[in-house]
Order: structure tokens, then sequence, then C-alpha cells
């Protein structure tokens, strides 16, 4: 039954087509025969012409071919001789053989007969060229070509004759083509009329209900459902489609009010979401507050540091004033983002600070051409580079950690490396996978066994966040393995604006 119902219009729609089709092709066929013939035919009419002209043309390469063995007697002009001899004498032989009382058959015989002259004569003179009596040659050679001359003359005439015949064959023909024409065309146009007819009634019928199903669905996109109900009783497809869309109106309205129940439980959910987020937030803050009071501990350094002076110990209170500026970049530094110089004395700092700790076991190189870096970079950036150097890189033994920094028109480009163990790959993977193209970090890398049990991988997991995000690109850092085979090289390349 459904089958029956699926193929109801289909059937329509695909009858029409093929009807069109087979029409339009049965007549395009027979149009083009009929165009085909008569161009044959006018092509025809002219064969004749064509074929005159290449039995004269050959007649020539004969007469000139036998002129030159009289002249020269080499063996090329004997076998052009002979060769041309041999064409003409089968063109010729579809010549008339017989008298006619029509014109052109008459001069066609005639036409035959002084070619057999011609060949006769020819043969005359070859032979006696060939026996070297120039008497005969002489004389038998003017014959020839009096015979020539009298054979082109009557060819010409012949081909006149038929010029003047296909000529009015041509018109005939190209009569009977603009009739032929004409006829095709008001045949073609009458056709395509009733074709168009046909096919507008019935996809008519068809898209007509398909119209106002479309225009019910958009009152429905626009969320406007107090609309008519069809009540079809048709038991084709689109009757099947408007109880269908019955159904789901009414659906629609019997569970519309359930939706909004569920809206206002799922708004309440997510006040409640915020809530608890901000609390933990809140949380959060007060915890790192109370591990360490910043001012307090910068406050405190500075009065080790005045102390350290009055007693004369000048390298502790070098130390003390290191540790003192690295404490106030990170609590007077309230833009997030600062320049390249004050991100380089940073390090110097802690580089400083670190040196005090593991003295000579750490080497620390600095390639830094003389100027001035003025372009902004996210704070905070390069001190935790070195800082995973010295710490998982170089892990307390002697090492060596050397920052580099250079430019060009475009861009800048700063490395920290160190001599160390290196960086594992699936770390790196690891890392690399926890932040996303745009620079936010996925939910998993928020906890710190997505990267590793020891945090190696959370401050780089930060940086490259924060210079993704200050940057808006994705290319702006790559861990690589030294240029020395051994060890990490971190490399951040970013714009030089």
């Amino acid at each position: 039954m459904m089958q029956i119902q699926d193929w109801s219009i289909r059937r329509r729609i695909m009858a029409s087509v093929a009807a069109a089709i087979t029409v339009m092709c049965v007549c395009l066929i027979i149009t083009i025969r009929l165009n085909q013939q008569t161009i044959e035919k006018a092509g025809e009419s002219y064969k004749t012409n064509a074929e005159l002209t290449a039995f004269s043309m050959d007649i020539a390469q004969m007469e000139k071919a036998m002129e030159t063995y009289v002249t020269y007697r080499t063996f090329e002009s004997i076998d052009a001789y002979y060769h041309f001899q041999s064409i003409s004498e089968s063109e010729c032989s579809q010549f008339q053989s017989k008298p006619s009382t029509d014109d052109i058959l008459q001069k066609e015989y005639i036409v035959n007969q002084i070619t057999s002259s011609f060949f006769s004569c020819s043969k005359k003179v070859i032979a006696a060229r060939r026996a070297n009596d120039m008497t005969d040659v002489s004389s038998i050679y003017r014959t020839c070509l009096e015979c020539y001359s009298m054979l082109q003359n009557e060819i010409s005439k012949l081909n006149i004759m038929f010029m003047q015949k296909n000529a009015a064959l041509y018109n005939t023909n190209r009569s009977s083509f603009s009739v032929l024409t004409r006829t095709s065309i008001v045949f073609i146009s009458v056709f395509f009329l009733l074709v168009f007819a046909v096919l507008y009634l019935s996809v008519t019928s068809i898209t007509k209900p398909l119209a106002d199903i479309s225009g019910i669905a958009l009152r429905v996109a626009n969320r406007d459902f107090d609309v008519p109900l069809f009540n079809s009783r048709s038991n084709n497809e689109i009757g099947n489609i408007c109880r269908a869309f019955d159904r789901m109106i009414i659906s629609i309205r019997e569970y519309i009010d359930t939706i909004w129940e569920k809206a206002k439980k799922e708004t309440e959910l997510k006040e409640k979401e915020m809530e608890m987020r901000e609390l933990y937030a809140d949380a959060q803050f007060r915890a790192l507050q109370n591990q360490i009071n910043p001012h307090f501990l910068f406050n405190t350094l500075n009065t080790g540091a005045q102390l350290a002076m009055i007693e004369g110990a000048d390298k502790t209170c070098y130390f003390m004033e290191q540790v003192s500026d690295f404490f106030r970049y990170n609590i007077q530094q309230e833009s997030q983002a600062v320049t390249i110089d004050e991100e380089l004395a940073l390090v110097d700092s802690f580089v400083y600070i670190m040196k005090v700790r593991f003295g000579s076991r750490i080497e620390f190189a600095k390639n830094v051409p003389s100027g001035k870096y003025t372009q902004m970079i996210p704070r905070m950036t390069l001190q935790p580079l070195v800082e995973n150097c010295i710490k998982h890189g170089i892990s307390g033994k002697t090492g060596k950690v050397e920052l580099a920094l250079s430019q060009d028109a475009y861009f800048i480009t700063i490395t920290v490396s160190d001599n160390g163990c290196g960086f594992p790959a699936d770390l790196r993977r690891r890392i690399f996978d926890s932040v996303q193209p745009d620079g936010v970090p996925v939910q998993q890398a928020l906890n710190a066994s997505a990267v590793g049990t020891t945090g190696t991988g959370m401050g780089l997991i930060n940086v490259i966040s924060r210079l993704r995000l200050y940057f808006h690109r994705s290319d702006v850092f790559d861990i690589l393995e030294n240029d020395g085979g051994r060890g990490t090289k971190f490399l951040i390349h970013i714009p030089n604006v």
C-alpha cells in the first residue's frame, strides 16, 4: 500500500518528463537527419567539379613529366609520367564511353576520346625518346601538345557545364533546406509550448500543496504555533505530510508547557551553579592570600637588606635587594603586559638568586643584542622558562642555561635552552593538547595529573595559554630539542610591532 502511495506523484512527474524527452529526441533526430541529407546533397552537387578538376591536374602533371623526360631523359621524369598516366586512365574510365544525346554526357564522351588520343600520342613520344630518334620526337611531341591543349579546353568546357548544372541543383536544395528549417522551427516551437503546458499543469498540481505546507512551516519556525490544521484526506505523499504535520503541531502544543517548566528549572540550576562558582573562586583567592602575604614578605626583605647594609654585608644586601626586586615585580605590576626589557631584567634578578643558591653548578649565558626592546609581552613569560630549565632540565646538576634574542622586520624570536636531560615527547604532546589553538586551556589541563604528577607542565601550560591569548596566534610557542643534541629549547616567536 505504501509503495503505491510513494509512486503516485513520482509517476506523474516521471511520465511527464519521459514523454517530453522522448518527443524531443524524436523531433531532434528527424530534424538532424533531414538537415544532414540536404547538406549531403548540396555537397555532392559540386563533387563532379572537384573530380574533373583533379583529372585536369593529373593530365597536366603527366604532360609535365613527359616534357621533362623529352628534355632531360631522367628516371624520375619517366617514373612520374607512368604514375600520373595510371591515375589519369583510372579517372578517365568513369567518363561516358558512348555517344549520347545529353549535352553533358556527349561532352564527357568527347573528353574520353581526346584523352585516349593524348595517351596514345604521349606513349609514342616516350618510345621515340627512348630510341633517341629526335626527328620523330619533335614531330610527335608537337602533335601531342596540340592534343593536350585541345583536351584541357574540352575539360574546361565540361567543367563549366557541370558548374551550371550543379548551381541549379544547389539552388533547388537551398530552397528545400529553407523550407525544412522553417518547418522545423515551427514544429519545435509548438512542441515546446505543448510540453511546457503539460509540465506546468503537472508541477502546479504538486507544488501548490507544498507551498501551503511551506507557509505553515514558516509560521511555526517563527514560533507561531496558533496555525490551522490541514485535516487532509488525500492518500498520496502530500496527504501523509499534512497528517504528520498536524500531529507535530498537536505534539508541540501539548509539550510546550512542559518545555517552559524545564527551562525554568534549568535557569534556576544555572543560577545556583554560578553562585557556587563565585563562592569557589572566592575561596581559592582567599586560600592563596592565606598562604603568604606578599606585602609583608616584601617589607621584611627590604628590612633585611637595610640591616645587611648597616652591618657591611654587601653580598647579602645585594642578594636581598634582588629578591626584593623579584617580588616587587610580581606585586606592583598592575598590567598583564610588560616590555621585553622588563622581562629580561626580571630574569637577571631570578638568575642571580639561583646562582646564589646553586653556586657554580649553573652557568647562565645571555645573548641579547644591545638596544631597547619595548615590544609588549605577557608578564612572567620568560622567568618560568628559565626556572623550568634549572629545575627540571638541569635538576640540580652542573649545566648551562642560555637566553638568546633575535629580530627582523617582522618577528622577534626569543629562545631559552639548556643542556640537561631533555624534554619527554609524551609530556610535550600532553602539554600542547592541554591548550586550545585560541589559548583557552581544556578542562582536563586544570588538573596537574593531566600533564604530570610533578607539575612539570603546569607552568608551561600557563605560559602557552597567555601567549596565545595575547597575540591571537597558535604558533607563538614551541618546545624543541636543543641544537647541540642534548637538552631542551623553548622558542617564543612573536610579531615585531
